[in-house]
C-alpha cells in the first residue's frame, strides 16, 4: 500500500474578514438623540423589547453573528480522515479518484494558514510547527523504540546506514527529510508483519509537507496577492516538470519537490478560498475548467497506470490536475454551516472529536491497523474455531473485522494521546473533545476560546 495520505489543522471561523484578522464582538450600539423642541433637553430614544418592533413599524436589525467554526470544512476534514483509514486498510486505489483526501486536507490548512498570516508570520510559523512536533515525538518515541526492541540498527541499515543514517534520525525530530525505516523487520511469522515499520512511519511523509508549505506560506501569500493566477497554477506546472520525468531529481529530495508541487495548487487553493478571490469567478467558469482538468487527469492516468491501477497516488500530474479540479468544485459550493443541518447533525460530536485529534488519528492509524492483525489472530485459538467452515469464515471476513476493531483502537489511542495536542496548543488537555461540555448549545465555541482550534 502506499503510504501518500493524509492532515492538520483547524478550521476557519465564519464571519472573519477575508484579509484582517478575527472580526472583534460588536460594541453595543449608541444610544440615538432626536431634537427636541426649542429650549428643552433632548430625550432619548427608547429602544424596543427584543422581538417587538419598533415604533416606526420597521423590525430592528438582527446582532451580527459571532465568529464560529465552518462546519461544511470540519466535516470535510472528518470525511478525509476515514477515507485515508479506509484507503490503507483495504488499499484501494480507487478511493483517489472518489474523494482526494490529500488535496482537501492540503486545501483547509492553506485557508486556515492565510487567515493567520493576518498576524506576524514568524509567530504563526512558530505556532504551527509547535503545534505539529510534541504529538509528533511522542509517536516518535514509540515507533523508534519499538524498531530498536526489534533489532535494527540504523548504521548498519544498508538504505540509512553509517553517519547519515544516525543525521536521518533528526527528522523524527524535526520533519524537514524523510525518516529512516527498516524495510522489514522482525519475520513475517512474527507477531507483526514484517513490514510494519514501512506502514508505520512511512506516513510521516505528510508531515514534512506540510511543514514546507507552512514555512513557504508566508511567500506563497505574498506571491498569490500580487500575481494571483501566476501563483495559483505554478505548481501544477511544476508538477507538469518534476512529476513526469522531464525532469528527475533524485532521493527524498525528489520526492520532497514532486511532493511539494503535487499539492501546491490545493494550499493554494486554499487561501484564494479564504482571500475572496475563488468566490469572485463565475461559478459556471469555475466549474467547467475544474471538469476539464479532472478529465484531463483522469485521461493522463489511463495511460501511465501504477502497479495499484487508478491509484492517483503513483500519478502525480494524474494527482494534481484531479485535486485541484475537484478542491475547486468543492470550495465553489461551500455552504458555510455553523452547524451541520438536518441528519448530518447527530454525526456532530464524532465531526468535533476527529477535528481536534486530526493529528493523533493521522500518525497512530497505520499502525493501530498493523495492531488489529495479532488481536484478530487470537480468534483462531478458540474452541468453537476448530471446525474448517468457521475458520474459512473468519478468512472470508478477516478485513472486515480489521475495520470494525481499527476504529475502537482508535478511540484508545486519543485517550492515550491526544491530549498532546491540546498541550502543544497551550489549551487545557482533554481526553475526549467532542463538544460536549466546550461547546454551548447553540454550536458556537465559548467567549473565551474563539477562533481558536
Amino acid at each position: 500500500m502506499t503510504t501518500h495520505e493524509y492532515p492538520v489543522g483547524a478550521t476557519p471561523p465564519l464571519g472573519t474578514p477575508r484579509a484582517a484578522g478575527p472580526r472583534p464582538y460588536p460594541e453595543a450600539p449608541s444610544r440615538p438623540w432626536v431634537p427636541t423642541q426649542p429650549g428643552t433637553s433632548p430625550e432619548p430614544v427608547k429602544q424596543p423589547e427584543p422581538g417587538q418592533a419598533s415604533g416606526s413599524g420597521a423590525e430592528p436589525k438582527p446582532a451580527p453573528r459571532r465568529p464560529g467554526r465552518d462546519r461544511y470544512l470540519d466535516l470535510l476534514r472528518s470525511l478525509a480522515l476515514v477515507r485515508v483509514v479506509v484507503y490503507h486498510l483495504m488499499g484501494w486505489g480507487w478511493l483517489t479518484v472518489v474523494f482526494p483526501s490529500m488535496g482537501v486536507m492540503f486545501a483547509l490548512a492553506g485557508s486556515l494558514m492565510a487567515r493567520s498570516l493576518s498576524r506576524p508570520a514568524w509567530g504563526v510559523i512558530r505556532g504551527r510547527v509547535r503545534r505539529l512536533l510534541p504529538p509528533l515525538w511522542a509517536f516518535s518515541a514509540v515507533a523508534l523504540a519499538m524498531m530498536f526492541a526489534g533489532g535494527w540498527n540504523p548504521v548498519n541499515d544498508p538504505d540509512h546506514g553509517g553517519t547519515w543514517g544516525l543525521v536521518d534520525l533528526l527528522n523524527y525530530i524535526l520533519p524537514v527529510g524523510a525518516p529512516p525505516f527498516p524495510w522489514s523487520i522482525g519475520s513475517k511469522s512474527g507477531l507483526l508483519e514484517d513490514t510494519w515499520a514501512v506502514q508505520s512511519a512511512g506516513v510521516l511523509w505528510y508531515l514534512r509537507a506540510y511543514l514546507w508549505f507552512v514555512v513557504a506560506s508566508p511567500l506563497l501569500l505574498w506571491a498569490f496577492r500580487r500575481v494571483p493566477w501566476a501563483t495559483l497554477l505554478a505548481p501544477l506546472a511544476l508538477t507538469a516538470v518534476v512529476g513526469t520525468g522531464i525532469v528527475t531529481i533524485p532521493g527524498e529530495l525528489g520526492n520532497a519537490v514532486t511532493d511539494f508541487a503535487v499539492y501546491g495548487g490545493c494550499w493554494v487553493l486554499g487561501m484564494a478560498h479564504h482571500e475572496g478571490t475563488l468566490a469572485k469567478v463565475p461559478r459556471y467558469v469555475a466549474i467547467s475548467c475544474s471538469t476539464l482538468m479532472m478529465a484531463f487527469g483522469l485521461w493522463w492516468a489511463s495511460g501511465h497506470l501504477g502497479p495499484d491501477g487508478w491509484d492517483l497516488n503513483d500519478i502525480p500530474l494524474a494527482d494534481a490536475m484531479w485535486s485541484f479540479g475537484f478542491v475547486v468544485i468543492l470550495l465553489q459550493y461551500s455552504p458555510s454551516w455553523q452547524e451541520l443541518p438536518g441528519r448530518l447533525a447527530k454525526w456532530d460530536k464524532l465531526v468535533t472529536l476527529s477535528n481536534n485529534r486530526a493529528v493523533t488519528i493521522y500518525l497512530w492509524h497505520n499502525m493501530l491497523i498493523m495492531a488489529t492483525v495479532p488481536i484478530l489472530d487470537q480468534l483462531y485459538n478458540l474452541p468453537f474455531m476448530e471446525s474448517e467452515r468457521a475458520t474459512g469464515a473468519l478468512d472470508a471476513t478477516y478485513t472486515l473485522w480489521m475495520f470494525v476493531l481499527v476504529w475502537p483502537l482508535i478511540g484508545l489511542a486519543i485517550l492515550a494521546f491526544g491530549w498532546i495536542e491540546d498541550f502543544a496548543a497551550k489549551r487545557s488537555p482533554r481526553l475526549w473533545p467532542d463538544g460536549s461540555k466546550g461547546r454551548k448549545s447553540n454550536g458556537r465555541p465559548p467567549r473565551g476560546r474563539r477562533g481558536r482550534s
